[in-house]
């Protein structure tokens, strides 16, 4: 098993008198990261996707809930989601059950967080796993191995099942996509229209890295542009894809509120487009790139406690920066290049926002995506 970074941060957190909740894409390895955490303790497992425990959790009572749990002190509810009114039962065994260590997980935070989120206001500790992260794979694969592999990682991604599965990625990521993206995420959103939702997905994957137009996208998907709003909004909530921002506060010529669309993982990215080719044959080789070292930074900065926001920027003039991280008032800059010949940052953005910058490239990604300037924890 991959050692995953979340698993200390989890059980540090453990007996804190709060719930612990995990959310995450399915098949990020949940499930797995938590069993491990209860491996020597005696637990009382309830599968939310199995109907009888929707049917014995969906109104319970505290009465009930003390039947349930019996002289268990660690509950744990996985894909909690499945559960109707959910989080009303959680506000009763976190308030009523004390001595109980509660862990919830669940694989879209469309439902779970509106069942959650106010019954447990200041009751739990929220976490989000993601795809495999690259220090966890170096961890565990080792650096050389890792390096060798670093062009299959941009093609194929980081789900656990994929890395684990050399020569098999291209079916495990077909059943992967078709088994949640269009089960699960079309179950859980009651989308009506799936053909709209793969049109949807299809153009975002071919335009990572360039600012979304919700009226192109409205077009090409034969919807209006607030279903297109909805359904992207889905798609973030999902885990599958993730929005930044445009930086817009110093020059007029700014470009304002326009937003860059990434996929949290790489091969769900190109399993939707059906490109696996290799890197030198790719004319998105430089978007693969771009958007395999923002979802890295993206697992950094949350499992690190890293509160930065992040931007990119870009002036009506084509000026721009790939991503842009502001952090305790300081902002900092990275062009992203496979190759760094030529490479530089905009001096207009450097002056106008006093920030640094650097060039991430082939050799020293490393520095960006990994803890502590790039020691593997």
């Amino acid at each position: 098993m991959i050692k995953r970074t979340l698993e200390s941060v989890i059980k540090n957190k453990m007996a804190s008198g709060k719930a612990l909740v995990l959310l995450g894409a399915r098949q990020t390895g949940k499930t797995t990261l938590l069993q491990m955490l209860l491996r020597d303790s005696r637990f009382l497992f309830l599968n939310g996707d199995d109907p009888s425990v929707q049917a014995e959790l969906a109104k319970v009572n505290t009465r009930q809930l003390a039947r349930i749990i019996g002289d268990h002190t660690v509950v744990f509810i996985d894909e909690a989601q499945r559960i109707p009114g959910v989080g009303l039962g959680l506000k009763i065994i976190t308030d009523r059950f004390p001595q109980v260590q509660l862990l919830v997980s669940g694989s879209s935070s469309f439902e779970l967080t509106q069942s959650v989120n106010e019954p447990l206001t200041g009751r739990k500790w929220e976490y989000i796993l993601y795809p495999l992260s690259w220090a966890e794979i170096e961890n565990h694969f080792g650096y050389l191995e890792s390096e060798q592999l670093l062009e299959t990682r941009l093609i194929y991604g980081n789900y656990p099942e994929i890395v684990v599965h050399l020569g098999e990625e291209r079916e495990r990521l077909q059943q992967l996509v078709n088994s949640y993206l269009y089960r699960d995420i079309l179950s859980f959103a009651d989308i009506r229209k799936p053909e709209v939702l793969s049109r949807l997905l299809q153009a975002l994957a071919l335009q990572v890295g360039s600012e979304v137009n919700f009226t192109e996208l409205a077009q090409i998907t034969g919807v209006n542009k607030a279903t297109v709003s909805n359904y992207i909004d889905i798609l973030e909530k999902g885990f599958i894809i993730f929005r930044l921002s445009s930086l817009s506060r110093n020059l007029r010529n700014e470009i304002k509120q326009n937003r860059k669309v990434y996929f949290y993982d790489n091969g769900v990215r190109n399993m939707i487009i059906g490109n696996f080719q290799s890197l030198d044959l790719r004319s998105d080789k430089g978007a693969l790139w771009e958007n395999f070292l923002i979802s890295e930074r993206i697992k950094l900065n949350h499992y690190t406690g890293a509160y930065a926001h992040n931007y990119f920027w870009r002036t009506r003039q084509q000026q721009e920066v790939d991503y842009v991280e502001e952090k305790d008032g300081n902002i900092t800059a990275w062009e992203f290049k496979w190759r760094p010949q030529g490479a530089k940052i905009s001096s207009t953005f450097l002056n106008a926002y006093n920030a640094t910058a650097k060039i991430i490239h082939r050799e020293n990604f490393r520095e960006f995506i990994m803890p502590q300037g790039g020691v593997a924890q």
